[in-house]
């Protein structure tokens, strides 16, 4: 299994001629994706519509699962090789029927890109009973691609969207849902965001040998509708916006937000190193726990632990009853009623 000194290693900086202000098109520019089949989580509509775009002008074939199916059919039907089904992310029912479906159509899948999530919600459980952002963020899609892993193909690549986010909190083993602690919609925004990240090194460690990488990325600031729980009180104080609802000019644009989840789709430098965060389609390293400055670049050593990613993934297989990619590691945990 691969140890946090291993990933620390992996996690050594890495520039390429790519950079903040490069695009979906930029990043996938000259790659042969011909012919390839991908599922993109949240793909209709800001960073997930941007990332389904630049796949299908490449040829790729891709089904973009969606809560409201009709208006992601309305906002994708000019895009070739695209299909839509339904799947509520945020329900493990609802996912483990959209898997059953792809493995009936499907023979084979080699991208799965988690784009979908939500930020900084008000306090409630998914109907399995996980606070909602942990439930929809990660367990939705550990179950996503649990229900398909055997449909991955070799040199198959999974993306686990995370975020600078991370830096507010690692994983709370010990009280994921808040029953202890106060809830902060932030903090378990930062849980989340830890675990989407870890996410990614538990699955790289179990899936690598049959040549299948997963990679966690963070792609900027982006005013998407992923901002649409925060008032605008609190987006004017932030500074994400000016008064006239602008935003703030150092932010992304969605085109350019989506490069970095690509660029690790596609990248063949990072074929050695599996399980890493990445961000403006580079690597920027480990930085201090006590680090605060998000404009550095980098992540936490609590997002790349494999000892914590080991324990992750034995919360999620007893959470959603899927074991993909089998190991000998486990751990008791409480899971909620």
């Amino acid at each position: 299994m691969t140890t946090t000194h291993e990933m620390i290693a992996r996690q050594q900086p890495l520039e390429t001629e790519f950079g903040y202000r490069s695009t979906a098109a930029d990043v996938i520019s000259g790659r042969d994706l011909a012919g390839r089949r991908a599922i993109v989580t949240g793909g209709y509509s800001g960073l997930g519509i941007e990332t389904v775009r630049a796949l299908a002008t490449a040829g790729v074939s891709v089904t973009v699962p969606a809560r409201r199916v009709e208006v992601a059919e309305a906002a994708l039907e000019e895009l070739p090789g695209v299909e839509v089904a339904a799947m509520d992310l945020g329900d493990l029912d609802s996912v483990a029927a959209f898997t059953a479906g792809v493995r009936e159509a499907a023979s084979s899948i080699d991208l799965v890109i988690d784009v979908a999530g939500i930020m900084a919600t008000p306090f409630q459980l998914t109907p399995q009973g996980w606070e909602s952002q942990f439930g929809t963020n990660h367990l939705g899609h550990f179950a996503l691609v649990g229900g398909i892993a055997d449909l991955l193909s070799e040199g198959a690549r999974v993306v686990s969207y995370s975020s600078v986010g991370h830096y507010r909190s690692p994983v709370l083993f010990d009280d994921i849902n808040f029953e202890s602690a106060t809830y902060d919609p932030w903090v378990a925004y930062g849980q989340a965001k830890t675990a989407n990240a870890l996410f990614a090194v538990g699955l790289d460690a179990r899936a690598a040998s049959r040549g299948i990488h997963a990679y966690s990325v963070h792609p900027g600031g982006i005013m998407t509708d992923l901002q649409r729980h925060m008032p605008t009180e609190e987006l004017l104080q932030r500074g994400w916006v000016d008064a006239e609802g602008n935003p703030n000019p150092l932010f992304k644009t969605a085109a350019e937000g989506a490069a970095t989840g690509l660029w690790a789709a596609t990248a063949p430098e990072l074929l050695d190193r599996g399980g890493v965060y990445c961000e403006d389609s580079s690597i920027k390293g480990v930085v201090a726990d006590d680090h605060s400055d998000p404009a550095t670049g980098g992540v936490k050593r609590w997002a790349i632990d494999a000892d914590a990613a080991d324990r992750l993934w034995d919360l999620s297989v007893a959470a959603t009853g899927l074991d993909p990619f089998r190991d000998a590691r486990s751990a008791t945990l409480t899971v909620p009623a």
